[in-house]
């Protein structure tokens, strides 16, 4: 993998993990490297998770409460 600071590590990779928030859950892969838990944007729309930065809190899309909702775009024929 590379890092932000553009060196290139090998990292174990461990999975799959539940991740679980509120009445939410999906299942993800995930690289370990350090301490720190960061949970990216994939897992964030599996369970429909929103984020509000001016209360700096995630919560579940309130527009969907009790399960989550995907979003898809459709293809019109043509544009593949």
């Amino acid at each position: 993998m590379s890092i932000a600071d553009g060196r290139k590590m090998n990292v174990p990779y461990v999975g799959p993990i539940r991740v679980n928030f509120g009445n939410r859950f999906c299942f993800v892969g995930t690289l370990v490297l350090g301490d720190e838990v960061l949970l990216g944007a994939v897992p964030m729309e599996d369970m429909d998770l929103v984020i509000s930065p001016s209360r700096r809190e995630i919560t579940v899309d309130p527009a969907s409460p009790n399960i989550p909702r995907a979003r898809a775009k459709s293809l019109t024929s043509g544009s593949i």
